[in-house]
């Protein structure tokens, strides 16, 4: 395997995503830091990216711009989910009129699906190897970044971006059978 020095210096001849990967992803997480502002944020867009691009390895002629042109892609998708959340300041002026609160308590019918839907997730969890729910635990269940998940288990953070995207889809495709996910 090149060292990143010697895999940047000549692009072309990378002929592993291990190379690639070796090569770009400092540049591309200095990159995606810039865009999105967060670290957490800007390792799990170029894991994004690194995973789109393990899917597509032998069709990419050029995975330098290439990468960089998803990173940029996903950073701006990101940004775009993040501004739709809207902060509401719940503190009301003292002159205010008093306003009338909604209940937010889903209706009775709805609650019952969510616990259904919730309780075939479990069920379809199980499903599932060890090492893949631990990992989907610790991504999801503690909120851990790609690279926490892989410091904690030992594996790659490629590794984990590759064993968590195959057990959530096999976790998509029986929840779709049971109408649950559609």
């Amino acid at each position: 395997m090149k060292t990143p020095e010697e895999a940047s210096a000549s692009p072309q001849e990378w002929a592993t995503i291990e190379e690639v990967f070796a090569a770009l992803e400092s540049p591309l997480l200095a990159y995606a830091r810039r865009l999105v502002g967060d670290f957490a944020v800007a390792e799990d867009v170029v894991q994004d990216a690194f995973m789109k691009l393990h899917s597509q390895f032998q069709q990419v002629r050029t995975p330098q711009p290439w990468l960089y042109r998803t990173v940029h892609n996903l950073a701006v998708d990101h940004q775009r989910r993040a501004s739709r959340i809207v902060l509401v300041d719940d503190r009301a002026p003292d002159d205010a009129p008093a306003m009338d609160i909604a209940d937010s308590q889903p209706m009775p019918d709805e609650q019952i699906a969510r616990w259904e839907g919730i309780g075939l997730v479990r069920l379809v969890l199980e499903t599932l190897d060890a090492r893949s729910r631990e990992l989907i635990r610790l991504r999801f269940e503690e909120d851990l970044s790609y690279k926490e998940v892989a410091e904690r288990t030992g594996l790659t953070v490629g590794n984990v971006g590759y064993i968590l995207h195959h057990a959530l889809k096999a976790m998509a495709l029986e929840l779709e059978k049971t109408e649950v996910a559609k």
